[in-house]
């Protein structure tokens, strides 16, 4: 009787325990297998470092046939080499994510203008309800079209309120722009603001097709190309001659180890290489969609609230 109580007493004491416990122990394995599967950069990565472990069952056969005193590469020339290549690695990444996060804290401006805007169309002067709207749906539109431009969509592909807010312009930012900038102008004509309120409107104007000359300048000026293709040489020819080298010290061993440095070199140029362009549709890339949502509801919310003159 008091053997079968004791696996009630342990779940009694322990039951509740026991997933969270498990939920720890598994964690870390999933953390390092689930990337792999919904990453399709990583995953494309962990399929090339694979391809070079085929690769690399090469050089490991020949040190155990006869022919394993032919073409051994010493193994302090990878030694040397890797540290070379590790700093061109490292400088490549680095500059690849600058221009990542300089297009992230733009579009982060780009969420404090359209705010901005948004406070001071709805608090200054006495604006008519019929431009505060227009000026919502123009202030609202703009990220949408920013977004547009830069991917490079084409007028189709535009949606219709943005369509319709451009017209037939060929730079749709600097259509709505321009008329943001009239609805502007016409409250200052007729007197709805003074010249201090047209100043302090214009400060936020400014920062929309400053932030849209940015972003286009991280688009158009890419990475020296000479500069790109020498990193991808130099990461080929190390792994193509890295295995050839550890045969001989790590026999059978060579080949999960040219599978793991692969993994890593490999990760590093392809994730460079897309990250260096953040505008597009890429897992690495900004999340424009949510960036865009942020500035729908914050700027419908700041009108709403502003109410009437």
């Amino acid at each position: 009787m008091g053997c079968a109580r004791g696996p009630l007493i342990f779940r009694r004491h322990f039951g509740a325990a026991i997933p969270v416990l498990i939920e720890r122990v598994t964690m870390p394995f999933r953390n390092l297998i689930e990337p792999l599967a919904s990453s399709r950069t990583l995953g494309y990565v962990f399929l090339m470092a694979m391809l070079t472990g085929l690769y690399a069952a090469l050089p490991t056969w020949k040190e155990y046939s006869p022919y394993r005193d032919i073409t051994n590469i010493p193994s302090e020339f990878h030694a040397a080499l890797s540290l070379v290549l590790g700093w061109l690695l490292v400088f490549r990444t680095n500059t690849a994510y600058s221009r990542w996060w300089e297009a992230r804290t733009l579009w982060g401006a780009l969420v404090n203008a359209s705010r901005n805007l948004a406070i001071k169309f709805g608090s200054l002067g006495r604006i008519p309800q019929g431009d505060l709207a227009r000026a919502r749906e123009l202030i609202v539109g703009f990220p949408v079209a920013l977004r547009c431009h830069l991917r490079g969509e084409a007028d189709s592909q535009l949606p219709p309120e943005i369509r319709s807010l451009a017209g037939d312009a060929e730079h749709v930012p600097q259509a709505i722009a321009r008329k943001l900038y009239a609805i502007v102008g016409q409250a200052k004509r007729v007197g709805h603001i003074d010249g201090d309120e047209l100043r302090v409107l214009d400060a936020e104007l400014l920062r929309l097709m400053d932030i849209c000359g940015a972003c286009e300048r991280i688009l158009k000026t890419r990475i020296v190309k000479s500069y790109r293709v020498f990193a991808r040489q130099c990461v080929l020819i190390f792994i193509a001659t890295l295995p050839w080298g550890i045969a001989d010290d790590f026999r059978v061993w060579t080949i999960p180890l040219t599978i793991i440095t692969s993994y890593f070199m490999l990760g590093l140029e392809t994730v460079a290489e897309h990250v260096e362009e953040p505008f597009g549709y890429d897992d690495d890339d900004l999340d424009l969609e949510s960036l865009c949502e942020t500035i729908e509801v914050t700027v419908n919310e700041t009108f709403a609230e502003t109410g009437p003159n």
